[in-house]
């Protein structure tokens, strides 16, 4: 690990990372200036910035859709913000992206690369994909994109926890993010202090189905829901906007000698720890 990592954003993510790294500090400190991140970077004197903070929106990304110069500022404005401050005080940063900025099939039957420009279609998109593309032109700058992130621990923003409470699923196919892996693989990122845009998923592909699946086989097997259309998704008016759904390739992970787990066997792990941790708090 990096000497000293000041972790901005104390929420699910934050909060994660900073358990899993005894010498991080997390920082739940309200930016709202250049200089007030500037003045926390001279308050902990950190190596490397990881920025977990951001809007995503309560109870779903559609809130973003009418609060737009919220999830602007959150999303855009602040990591630029920090960015600015940590290039006057020569410190690393690490901006936590997303991978939901790519919507539908890519040009590469493998998934959409790093490189690729994205099509993000709703405000919380635009504005995460809006901070990649200035973040990005940046030295001594990290992106690492998640998407749709999973955990062992309970969570309004973990995958499992989201599909279990909702009576209605769409079946879709999609990258997504294992928690303890992603973990690991900021910690080298921070510790390598790597530049450029990473995906940050495990590899393969996961679909809906099969975490219900696994959820019913291991939480609870009387567990029901109804299977819907993602047009339903709209018409139903359980969602403004149709969501993001793609397949990610992590080429630049490749290039640092980073790996994680094949998605079929890190969510299995996964969702055997979150049983156990389920079962224990029981």
């Amino acid at each position: 690990m990096a000497k000293k990592i000041l972790i901005i954003g104390n929420g699910f993510m934050g909060t994660r990372c900073a358990g899993a790294w005894p010498d991080a500090v997390l920082s739940g400190k309200i930016i709202t200036s250049v200089k007030d991140a500037e003045d926390l970077l001279d308050e902990h004197k950190p190596d490397s910035v990881l920025n977990a903070a951001g809007i995503t929106g309560k109870p779903n990304v559609d809130w973003c859709e009418t609060h737009q110069l919220e999830t602007m500022f959150g999303n855009t404005v602040l990591p630029i913000m920090l960015a600015e401050a940590c290039q006057k005080k020569n410190v690393y940063l690490l901006h936590m992206g997303s991978g939901c900025v790519f919507y539908g099939e890519s040009p590469d039957p493998k998934g959409w690369k790093e490189s690729d420009f994205a099509n993000p279609s709703a405000v919380y998109s635009r504005a995460k994909y809006a901070a990649d593309l200035v973040l990005s032109t940046l030295p001594n700058v990290g992106i690492g994109r998640i998407r749709m992130p999973i955990d062992y621990i309970s969570s309004p923003g973990n995958l499992i926890d989201k599909l279990a409470s909702y009576k209605k699923v769409i079946d879709v196919e999609n990258s997504v993010t294992v928690l303890e892996d992603m973990i690991h693989v900021f910690a080298q990122l921070l510790e390598k202090q790597a530049t450029g845009i990473f995906h940050v998923t495990n590899p393969g592909t996961l679909k809906h189905k099969e975490l219900i699946a696994l959820y019913k086989e291991y939480v609870d097997p009387n567990h029901a829901n109804e299977w819907i259309t993602e047009e339903e998704l709209v018409t139903t008016g359980l969602a403004k906007k149709l969501r993001s759904n793609n397949f990610l390739q992590s080429e630049n992970l490749e290039k640092l000698g980073i790996h994680m787990r094949p998605i079929k066997e890190a969510v299995v792990d996964t969702m055997k720890k979150y049983a156990a941790l389920k079962k224990a708090s029981n």
